[in-house]
């Protein structure tokens, strides 16, 4: 079984809904962002799936979020945009994307060095 890794990363501000803390705040974190994939075979060239897709891929997904208060960005702007939703977001926006044959393992979002959510299933 073959992982690839590509993460990459995103400056955005947010602020937790019905949260009894200082993050019910406007606050901004530079995200980073990696997702991994898994395949059990190589095409013809020996490329499980290819970098330079899963970087356009997910920046398709995140960029939108990139300097942005993610709260007023779809679906958070009805969504709160908890670490957790977010992975899982992203998770389901790039399943959709993934050729067959490559199944996404896991999301994961740093909030900061030392605080990070994964999202799998």
């Amino acid at each position: 079984m073959y992982t690839l890794s590509v993460s990459k990363y995103i400056s955005a501000a947010h602020q937790l809904n019905e949260y009894d803390g200082p993050c019910a705040r406007i606050h901004g974190h530079n995200w980073k962002i990696q997702i991994d994939v898994q395949a059990e075979t190589l095409n013809k060239t020996g490329i499980a799936v290819d970098f330079n897709d899963l970087e356009k891929w997910l920046w398709q997904i995140i960029g939108p979020f990139d300097h942005q208060l993610i709260n007023t960005v779809t679906p958070f702007d009805h969504l709160n945009p908890t670490a957790e939703n977010l992975v899982k977001y992203i998770f389901e926006e790039m399943k959709k994307r993934l050729p067959e044959g490559a199944r996404l393992a896991r999301i994961s979002a740093w909030e900061t060095d030392s605080c990070m959510v994964s999202y799998e299933e």
